[in-house]
């Protein structure tokens, strides 16, 4: 694995001349941040080395080199979630090679379903803390030292600083920003009412397919991490609607004025 994360890493310092040491993690329906990042460079996913490809609608695929908020960034453009068939060291793959270019802070996003009574379809959520459902660790099996200790502790695994700069960004631009639990599962199903409730009882605000993984990687690797859930659905014995793909993009995409904001003034500010 070490030798992979040393040959990705050297393909892209030959592609990009000034690298970063922020990078983000877009999820689905907020890739449109991109918009709003210059001087672009696109990379796409199949022409990097040992880098698996993503296959979910939403996703686009691309690694991007640009400025954000006056600060030089690596975006990804699409993410890649352990339902899909690869293995948790494919899916923690790129922020193995981010922290091998020297990336020191990590902006995490996703789409999630709510169970927290105080959510509304379309908030943003501050993720504090999260509850891992997933079957496999990705930190489990041979430990690298030049990657991080054996034991890391995840007492703060979402960076309080960064929790207190977005808070006072939400302050200053009238934004609504909700905190919370955000658990992780391996999907791809949705969430049964039951599993909702259970969720809420052991702590939990929203749910989700991703970001857990990336996180603890992460943390193993010294980044700070700061994380955002779009709430794209609700979820419990009370609620009946039927959540699709195709609503939690939609209700993404709506989102992404409050998301586009507060990242940006963030990575300006961090």
């Amino acid at each position: 694995m070490l030798e992979k994360i040393k040959q990705t890493a050297e393909f892209l310092r030959s592609k990009v001349s000034d690298m970063p040491r922020t990078a983000i993690i877009l999820g689905t329906g907020l890739g449109d941040l991109v918009d709003h990042i210059s001087d672009k460079q696109f990379i796409p996913y199949h022409e990097i080395p040992n880098f698996p490809v993503s296959t979910v609608e939403g996703h686009s695929g691309n690694l991007i080199f640009g400025t954000l908020g006056g600060k030089r960034v690596m975006a990804m453009q699409g993410r890649f979630h352990y339902y899909e068939g690869y293995d948790m060291k494919q899916v923690t793959f790129p922020v193995r090679v981010m922290q091998a270019l020297g990336i020191d802070t990590l902006f995490v996003s996703n789409a999630a379903g709510g169970m927290n009574k105080e959510f509304r379809v379309g908030d943003v959520m501050v993720i504090t803390d999260h509850i891992n459902l997933f079957p496999e660790n990705p930190l489990r099996g041979k430990n690298y030292n030049e990657l991080g200790p054996r034991f890391p502790a995840m007492t703060e695994a979402y960076s309080k600083e960064l929790v207190a700069i977005a808070d006072s960004i939400a302050d200053e631009k009238g934004l609504r920003l909700m905190h919370g639990v955000y658990v992780g599962t391996p999907g791809p199903t949705f969430e049964t009412p039951a599993e909702y409730e259970y969720f809420r009882v052991i702590g939990g605000d929203a749910v989700g397919m991703s970001t857990v993984p990336e996180v603890i990687v992460a943390n193993h690797g010294g980044m700070k991490v700061f994380g955002i859930s779009v709430i794209t659905d609700l979820g419990g014995k009370d609620i009946t609607e039927v959540p699709t793909h195709e609503e939690v993009q939609k209700a993404a995409i709506k989102a992404q004025p409050t998301v586009v904001a507060l990242i940006k003034e963030m990575v300006a500010r961090s």
